[in-house]
């Protein structure tokens, strides 16, 4: 396991290397996840890329850290990590949060990003009352209490078959978040809207999304895809919110499609 000590917290991450001059891709994950959620998209791209993937404050084996945040902190600790690997002219690959971390840290420095890939995402998640409803539940019951409805959302009905171990294996994951951690990052999409940054995006975008998210819906991210100059537009049929978990293999496809187009060149490192 791979810690570092940034911005006054420790993260975890990963690194997978690569031979001289490929490319490297950053994977940030999804509120109430740790990076195994891109475990079957990391098998499938190591050897052609680098790899660095990581743990965001409040999540899987990075501290907590003082709670709540704000999306600055997640985006300060990213670039924290890049420059502790020296790590520039990146690929960003972010899922729901992820994603808006992603277009926090191109809004800020944008010699760390080569392309954006925006995973179930959006400039602005969600608002006020439903953050703040959302945050007062789970500090009052914990994350169990909306595990539930949560799951409806991230995953489709054949995913969520009671006999199905993997669907169990993450909801293990989500209700054994920190709850300082979860309901810090909900605080975090609460107070952000990247909304005019991501006119002004102006690297290669994909924006992808799962046919049956009920969190970032099609016609969100689509919305998305719309504000940023060129970006490329993808819905992955047959998944939810994670479609890095329901169908990796599609996913990795698109994004090799997309990535296919790139001078990506080497990850300056």
């Amino acid at each position: 396991m791979q810690f570092a000590f940034l911005n006054g917290v420790v993260l975890h991450y990963q690194t997978i290397g690569a031979p001289a001059g490929k490319p490297t891709i950053v994977f940030a994950n999804a509120l109430g996840t740790d990076f195994r959620i891109w475990r079957d998209v990391i098998v499938r791209l190591a050897g052609d890329f680098a790899i660095l993937t990581y743990d965001k404050r409040g999540h899987g084996l990075s501290d907590v850290g003082e709670a709540p945040y704000s999306m600055d902190d997640h985006v300060s600790d990213l670039e924290a990590l890049l420059d502790h690997l020296q790590v520039k002219n990146a690929i960003i690959c972010g899922l729901s949060v992820g994603g808006v971390i992603a277009q926090g840290l191109y809004a800020r420095r944008k010699d760390l990003v080569r392309a954006l890939i925006l995973c179930d995402a959006a400039p602005k998640i969600g608002d006020t009352e439903s953050w703040n409803q959302r945050i007062a539940i789970v500090n009052e019951a914990g994350i169990a209490a909306l595990a539930d409805s949560i799951l409806q959302k991230w995953f489709t009905p054949e995913f969520r078959d009671p006999g199905n171990a993997d669907f169990a294996g993450y909801r293990n994951m989500l209700t054994r978040s920190p709850v300082e951690g979860y309901a810090g990052t909900c605080a975090a999409l609460r107070d952000c809207d990247y909304t005019n940054d991501a006119r002004q995006i102006g690297v290669p975008t994909l924006c992808v999304v799962g046919d049956q998210d009920g969190s970032t819906p099609p016609d969100l991210v689509l919305s998305m895809a719309k504000l940023i100059p060129a970006a490329r537009y993808e819905v992955i049929e047959g998944a939810g919110h994670l479609p890095c978990v329901e169908q990796p293999e599609t996913l990795v496809a698109v994004i090799r499609a997309f990535l296919s187009g790139l001078d990506t060149g080497g990850n300056g490192g």
